[in-house]
């Protein structure tokens, strides 16, 4: 199979995964893998966002920001999603694949402000759009940035990439006979509490009815695998 069964997707990327394993920072080969292999689906002729987490640097629920006032530690995590987006723009136009960021937070010199329809259009004329800064508001993660995202484009998907190969019903690192959900409805991963994504994110999609595919990140092709309609990591939808 060699048609997209995805015409436009809105693709979840942590801040840990630019980091490659080290914990902080940004790992450029690593970056430059990841941005070659959305390059490589982008000329597949498929339109592509993303939403890039900053937990590579800062995150604002993290051991080192308890002491800090929520709304300022947040603010500090969405400005690191920012150095990320930048970093991820660099590496997809040195892969052939014209980028734009876009941010929640005005910073006029790095970064287009989002406006919706503008992102749309960068989209339309086949460019990848890179959204920073999360919603824009403290108390709200880059899940439900990208739940957010992906319904104002009218994302056919979101496709989150992590470090596992699906939902599992316990975490596989830890649990060794977690089994692992080809597919699972919005409200059983609420019910079951299952830290897949926010439950913020996970009720926004549910009401709009986006279908979301957990898939593993670290394993090359599988972006490609998964707009291709493989069957690859976990399927969320309405069940």
């Amino acid at each position: 199979m060699s048609t997209p069964v995805y015409k436009r997707i809105l693709l979840k990327i942590s801040g840990e995964a630019l980091a490659a394993g080290q914990g902080f920072g940004v790992d450029n080969q690593r970056v430059h893998e990841i941005a070659a292999e959305v390059a490589e689906v982008h000329k597949l002729g498929v339109e592509i966002a993303i939403v890039v987490g900053g937990g590579n640097f800062f995150r604002g629920v993290a051991e080192q920001a308890k002491s800090m006032d929520r709304v300022s530690a947040d603010h500090m995590g969405m400005l690191a999603t920012v150095i990320n987006a930048l970093a991820l723009q660099d590496a997809l136009e040195r892969s052939g694949a014209f980028t734009r960021v876009m941010s929640a937070i005005e910073m006029n010199q790095v970064a287009e402000p989002f406006i919706r329809r503008r992102a749309i259009r960068h989209l339309e004329k086949g460019r990848v759009v890179v959204f920073a800064g999360g919603t824009g508001n403290p108390y709200f993660s880059t899940d439900t940035a990208a739940s957010l995202r992906a319904m104002e484009i009218k994302a056919d998907a979101i496709l989150k990439a992590t470090k596992v190969d699906g939902i599992y019903t316990d975490d596989p690192v830890v649990v060794k006979d977690a089994t692992m959900f080809d597919t699972i409805s919005y409200l059983e991963i609420l019910k079951r509490g299952l830290r897949v994504m926010d439950a913020t994110a996970i009720a926004l999609c549910r009401e709009n009815n986006l279908p979301i595919v957990i898939f593993n990140l670290n394993q090359r092709g599988n972006i490609r695998r998964v707009v291709l309609g493989e069957r690859v990591g976990s399927l969320v939808n309405e069940g």
